[in-house]
């Protein structure tokens, strides 16, 4: 017998096809890969992985208690890039709207948080009771460089971080990153400065593929030289909102630590109360700065 730990480097076991870090001894019964517990689904005879089972080869009990879940326990979806075409959707058919009504529908839009448009011919703002604007810029874009760059980190990343998380974990953490880089730029960047793009929630992403990447033991060298190069460039290019950018980064690689690495038996608890806590500091800073500007 050899006498070395289980999980030690050294160890001969197998890892697991979904979860590399999490070595195995148990394959799936259909097409043989190794499968740790969090993925194993049972079958007539062993075990099945989601893979077989989502395919249909499988005769596992889908939608029972052993369901194959994501590493955040979201359920694992057939198609695990729903969430991120709809985003996609949602900025590409903002951005028509905006071709074809104009600058009247930016204007509308945009975050500016308390300030005369000389477009709408009056006051508008965020500090003027415009709280949609947190939300609505972050779906906004004007130029077709700036949108096509913002579809492309959705897509990538959005690519990564969807099928990790599952369906509404995802959601919860694309909507927490826009907003909270919407609301970092209210606080600095108001009142009169505008801001609109989707960059938020794509550096959200990024923040959430770092924490997925320790977690998944990966080599950090290329993903830690990303990050210091996407930063660089925020900080170096004129017309960049880098609050936006830093905003969105921190939300989201906070959201995503808390759902990952929430213990097993209060998990949701955890999870909820960390999207709740970052909603919650990002409605009293937008309260403050709104007391402030009026």
């Amino acid at each position: 017998m050899d006498p070395r730990p289980s999980g030690t480097p050294h160890s001969d076991l197998p890892r697991c096809y979904r979860h590399p870090e999490t070595e195995t001894g148990v394959r799936c019964t259909r097409c043989d890969k190794p499968i740790c517990p969090e993925c194993m689904i049972s079958a007539s005879v062993g075990f099945q992985c989601p893979d077989c089972v989502r395919s249909g080869s499988g005769t596992g009990h889908a939608a029972g208690a052993n369901q194959p879940r994501t590493l955040a326990g979201g359920r694992v979806a057939e198609d695990g890039h729903l969430v991120t075409k709809i985003l996609i959707g949602i900025n590409l058919a903002v951005y028509l709207a905006v071709l074809s009504v104009g600058d009247r529908l930016v204007a509308e839009l945009e975050l500016i948080g308390y300030a005369f448009s000389p477009v709408l011919g009056e006051v508008v703002g965020v500090a003027d009771g415009e709280w949609y604007r947190l939300l609505t810029a972050a779906f906004l874009h004007q130029e077709v460089w700036h949108i096509l760059f913002n579809v492309i980190g959705l897509w990538v990343f959005g690519g990564i971080v969807e099928p990790e998380l599952g369906r509404v974990r995802f959601a919860a953490l694309c909507l927490l990153s826009g907003l909270s880089g919407c609301v970092l730029a209210y606080l600095i960047a108001a009142p009169t400065q505008p801001s609109l793009g989707a960059s938020g929630v794509v550096y959200g992403l990024i923040g959430a593929w770092v924490v997925l990447a320790r977690r998944r033991r990966h080599d950090m060298r290329p993903v830690v030289l990303f990050v210091a190069l996407s930063l660089l460039m925020t900080f170096t290019r004129p017309g960049i909102s880098w609050e936006a950018h830093v905003g969105g980064l921190v939300a989201g690689a906070l959201v995503t630590y808390a759902m990952l690495h929430a213990p097993q038996a209060r998990r949701r608890l955890v999870q909820y109360a960390a999207c709740g806590g970052v909603l919650l500091i990002d409605l009293g800073i937008v309260f403050a700065r709104s007391a402030a500007l009026t």
